[in-house]
């Protein structure tokens, strides 16, 4: 099993409360890294419950028969369906380690803002959050929609980003993609 630090190909998180806008700025920002030619693995966590097979297909059955893992291959897509023993709080390394990295360039990760590793912080001042990059020393950039206090932030090198210019965001990304 790869560790975070060791992963073999960059790790870009999206680190933000709910509400400011992660998957928005994701979907946006995936045709561009694409045009861009890089291949992109996602990992998104989830605190619901997530079902996303239909009880009248056999995948359902077999799976709720008591297959631990499903695999769902098609000539357009596979899916994979690993079933927990006990509902516990995934781990990141966990989800990457399902990944083919010998066919991505970059996996970008949305949530898990909480483990160590690279991300950028979507921040909305109007939303009355703290920024996250006072605790978290795993941020390198802030993407905001409006001015900030940066003062307790100087010596940190942090990147500041306009949170709706994809283009100033796609550029990062690659860059950092290609360290």
């Amino acid at each position: 099993m790869t560790s975070l630090e060791h992963f073999p190909i960059p790790l870009l998180g999206f680190a933000a409360f709910s509400g400011t806008g992660k998957t928005t700025l994701i979907t946006q920002l995936l045709p561009k890294l694409t045009e861009r030619g890089l291949r992109i693995g996602m990992v998104k966590h989830s605190h619901h419950d997530i079902d996303m097979d239909n009880p009248k297909k056999d995948s359902y059955k077999l799976r709720k028969a008591g297959a631990c893992q499903m695999v769902l291959a098609s000539p357009h897509r596979t899916i994979l369906f690993a079933e927990q023993d006990e509902p516990e709080e995934p781990k990141l390394i966990t989800q990457l380690n399902w990944l083919n990295t010998n066919e991505l360039d970059l996996v970008l990760v949305e949530g898990f803002r909480h483990e160590a590793f690279t991300k950028i912080e979507l921040h909305r001042p109007s939303l009355g959050k703290p920024i996250l990059a006072k605790e978290d020393e795993h941020i390198i950039a802030i993407a905001t929609d409006a001015a900030i206090d940066k003062t307790y932030l100087l010596g940190r090198g942090l990147t500041y980003l306009e949170l709706n210019d994809i283009n100033a965001i796609t550029d990062f990304i690659v860059h950092y993609s290609q360290q």
